[in-house]
């Protein structure tokens, strides 16, 4: 999202228009004034000359005529100068006051676009800006991006239908042949080849499945949040390591948790998948013996949650390659087994959340991923809830 948030209070001022206008404003009134005070000077130099030469007589002041219009019309440009300069300080101080007054009510409706486009930056695509002033430029503006949201809406909304047909359409087959291999291997006089058979069989339809749930999943996390409630990333993260216990014994690695207090906001069940992708990859590509250390904690940048494991030495131009959809290190262990969507799921939902997910390489082997999710005020501010 790109707003100008968390930017230096410097640089907003730099490019703020309102700022522009009001020293424009302020410079034009200010090089007026002063064009106006030097064309008055020169007016009364001119006059007061004018008028002293009538007023003395060289015949009556032969000696002191011109030493005395001198010292006249000195006095009077210094009076001017000096009333006149503090008139056009005062003046101008007041017409930038009302310059910049004027600007932040011309630029009212803009400030209302950015806002609106800021919450569509949170992914609402259910707001508008139904802006109501006289037809104009910035009338024409707001209601062209109303009718963009419109068509994104709708776009989106169709997007949503196609996810949930395709859902069942490509999940239905599966269930069918599922229960159809596991009918044929109930069989009380199916051979051996056949109990064979059926288990590739059901392996191949369970990864199909995973697949298929990975897919939607992913979709899911891209698209518009419905359901955000404040939760802890800890009680969330204790959920989901208690459940991957029994996996984690069977790979014979070690489970260790250390969860402080991390309060969040969003989509329970997309923050439980994005946890339980990071525990399952930990756990998989893992060694024998091996440690997964699950983490939580909060600072002031927010709730985060680190997931560290053991395992084979991964360098650290191949961690971009982890995070993009159906990629894996094929020298990985276990990396025939996965879907390739685990971390692209992560970094979905993390985003998603207004945060963003970090991964580096882990010294002695391994991977260390980082979730930074925005605490609970920032979250509403982003996403506009």
């Amino acid at each position: 999202m790109s707003t100008v948030t968390g930017a230096p209070s410097g640089r907003v001022w730099r490019g703020s228009l309102r700022v522009q206008l009001t020293a424009v404003f302020g410079l034009l009134f200010f090089v007026a004034a002063t064009a106006v005070l030097a064309g008055s000077l020169i007016l009364v130099r001119n006059g007061m000359r004018y008028s002293l030469d009538l007023a003395f007589d060289p015949r009556v002041f032969p000696v002191s005529n011109e030493m005395t219009k001198a010292v006249i019309v000195s006095s009077m440009e210094r009076n001017l100068l000096a009333k006149g300069g503090i008139t056009v300080l005062v003046v101008g101080v007041l017409a930038t006051t009302a310059g910049w007054l004027a600007a932040g009510r011309l630029l009212r409706p803009l400030h209302r676009i950015t806002s609106t486009a800021e919450r569509i930056a949170g992914r609402t695509l259910h707001r508008r800006i139904a802006l109501e002033m006289p037809p104009g430029e910035v009338k024409r503006l707001a209601d062209t991006f109303d009718r963009m949201l419109d068509r994104l809406d709708g776009a989106f909304a169709g997007q949503e239908r196609f996810i949930a047909n395709a859902a069942h359409e490509l999940k239905t087959p599966l269930v069918i042949n599922r229960t159809l291999v596991e009918v044929a291997m109930n069989r009380p006089d199916a051979p051996v080849e056949l109990l064979r058979l059926g288990e590739n069989l059901l392996a191949v339809n369970a990864r199909h499945e995973r697949l298929i749930d990975a897919l939607l999943t992913l979709a899911r996390a891209e698209d518009a949040l419905t359901d955000r409630v404040p939760l802890d990333l800890a009680d969330v993260c204790d959920a989901v390591v208690t459940a991957a216990e029994p996996e984690a014994e069977r790979q014979r690695v070690r489970l260790e948790a250390g969860l402080d207090p991390a309060p969040s906001i969003g989509d329970p069940i997309l923050l439980e998948q994005l946890v339980r992708n990071l525990v399952d990859n930990a756990v998989r590509y893992n060694e024998s013996g091996g440690l997964v250390r699950v983490t939580t904690a909060h600072d002031r940048h927010g709730p985060r949650v680190v997931v560290a494991n053991t395992g084979a030495r991964i360098s650290a131009h191949e961690i971009p390659v982890l995070f993009e959809p159906f990629r894996r290190l094929t020298d990985r262990v276990g990396s025939a087994r996965g879907s390739g969507l685990g971390l692209s799921i992560v970094r979905a939902v993390a985003r998603a959340h207004g945060g963003d997910v970090t991964a580096e390489p882990r010294h002695g082997g391994g991977l260390t991923v980082t979730v930074a999710l925005p605490a609970r005020h920032d979250h509403a501010r982003l996403t506009g809830a």
